[in-house]
């Protein structure tokens, strides 16, 4: 262990501290992500010909590389164990073509916006300065490539842009509490930006989810992981209606489904094992997106029809979870000790 002196004392330099649970936590999520990313983007790069989706795919795979070089590094040092995650067993590079350019281009802006989201906490909550360091860099590096993903997508007339407003004349207070609880009443007020973005993001996160399910069930060969993306797709097409019906009532425009983007093949570029454990991070970071909904939706009408969603997707989520288990695809994170078990044990 390293030793620095103050004082003529020695004392132990700050990235010998071992690591919090936080910190090994989001280190052990990042490294698996980035080994699925890694296959997906793979295939991506195989099947993809638009000149300008090519760099933003190697871009990613160099940032996953990077990644899991450094954070193996960060494990080895603390002798802990490099998850297994995902190699090249779980991708076919030379499938035929599943989704379309466009799908890609869409898949890794919305997949960047989601990694925004993860990396922004783990700097957060990481107490140690090269962890921390590390997810400062990820940050830059995953908004940047958001950044070039949404150029190409606005040069390329895909990008779908939120809902636009009318300019606010004076500020106003809120004078009734009919804003907060106006269940029963046959006017209620007008949705807020804040409620619009909530319900513009979640109808095209579920169109990501959706084609995605769709997809995986078309290609999968074991039928019980097949049924489980096809109500996948159904709860993603349920809800997509649900928030864009809300919008619509509002005379505010729902965004597209994403449905044409994916070919007729039915040969898989994922292992089950990949598309199972993708549908949970999506699944994860849904309930993540209700719960924030949830939060933030001043009208509480919205604020309970999130809350409720959310709920399916939990339930969703624990089917999965079984999936993976029954099947022996669910690596085990970082746990505490079970003292139970320990006091158990024979002496």
């Amino acid at each position: 262990m390293e030793m620095t002196s103050l004082n003529g004392k020695n004392v132990m330099s700050e990235n010998d501290i071992p690591l919090t649970a936080s910190e090994l936590a989001f280190l052990w999520a990042q490294y698996i992500n980035d080994t699925l990313n890694i296959c997906v983007m793979k295939y991506f790069q195989n099947i993809c010909e638009d000149k300008d989706i090519l760099p933003l795919i190697e871009n990613s795979i160099n940032i996953s590389q990077k990644d899991i070089k450094i954070i193996a590094e960060i494990f080895s040092k603390e002798k802990h164990p490099i998850p297994v995650g995902f190699t090249d067993g779980d991708v076919n590079v030379d499938a035929p073509r599943l989704y379309s350019d466009s799908f890609i281009l869409m898949y890794i802006q919305k997949l960047e916006m989601l990694a925004m989201a993860s990396v922004s906490m783990a700097i957060g909550l990481s107490a140690r300065s090269d962890v921390s360091q590390f997810f400062r860099d990820l940050l830059v590096s995953v908004s940047d490539l958001h950044d070039k993903a949404r150029k190409v997508m606005l040069s390329k007339g895909v990008y779908v842009r939120p809902p636009q407003i009318p300019t606010l004349k004076k500020v106003d207070f809120v004078e009734k509490q009919s804003f907060l609880f106006d269940f029963l009443g046959q006017h209620k007020r007008p949705l807020t930006a804040i409620e619009i973005t909530h319900l513009f993001n979640n109808v095209q996160t579920n169109a990501l989810g959706k084609t995605m399910m769709m997809a995986f069930a078309q290609v999968s060969k074991n039928e019980e992981v097949k049924q489980f993306f096809i109500r996948g797709k159904e709860i993603a097409k349920k809800h997509m209606k649900k928030f864009s019906s809300i919008l619509i009532n509002e005379d505010i425009p729902a965004p597209m489904s994403w449905d044409a983007h994916v070919t007729d093949s039915t040969v898989a570029p994922f292992s089950d094992k990949l598309m199972m454990f993708q549908t949970t991070y999506l699944n994860a970071a849904g309930i993540g997106n209700y719960g924030m909904a949830a939060g933030t939706c001043q009208r509480m009408d919205l604020s309970a029809t999130f809350t409720r969603l959310a709920a399916e997707i939990a339930l969703f989520a624990e089917d999965g979870a079984n999936i993976l288990i029954k099947h022996g695809w669910l690596e085990e994170p970082p746990k505490s000790a079970d003292r139970q078990a320990l006091i158990d044990q024979p002496k």
